[in-house]
């Protein structure tokens, strides 16, 4: 939790408009929770660097480990939870392809879809 102030006072706070993290961040001391999801590093004592998106019913929907030296993509991170949101509000009507992005086009699951993802999907409407 001191790794998290010092980050948000004397980092965050200089490079988002609002100063400070708009959620609230958690510490895993002990790593109780690091050992539920197989990212605490016994031999150091900490956890190290995941991501967990779990949706309201508990179900982890997605996750990423990195090592110490590679940093996350914070927009990564909201572009995947706007898709969960989309699909989960859609009850699985719609999905999302890769790179997808709030506006863009998505994709109806189904029989039909099979082989023709690219007539409804080209890759750089990932990338506009």
């Amino acid at each position: 939790m001191f790794v998290h102030k010092m980050w948000v006072d004397h980092e965050l706070s200089k490079m988002i408009t609002a100063g400070t993290v708009p959620f609230p961040m958690l510490s895993d001391g002990g790593g109780k929770v690091g050992q539920v999801y197989g990212v605490y590093d016994e031999d150091a004592g900490v956890d190290v660097r995941g991501r967990f998106l779990i949706d309201p019913d508990g179900v982890v929907q997605g996750f990423e480990v990195l090592t110490p030296p590679v940093g996350r993509n914070v927009g990564e991170t909201l572009r995947q939870i706007q898709a969960f949101q989309l699909v989960r509000k859609s009850k699985g009507k719609q999905a999302t392809p890769s790179g997808w992005r709030p506006g863009k086009p998505v994709l109806k699951p189904g029989p039909a879809l099979v082989g023709m993802v690219w007539k409804g999907w080209k890759v750089k409407d990932a990338f506009d």
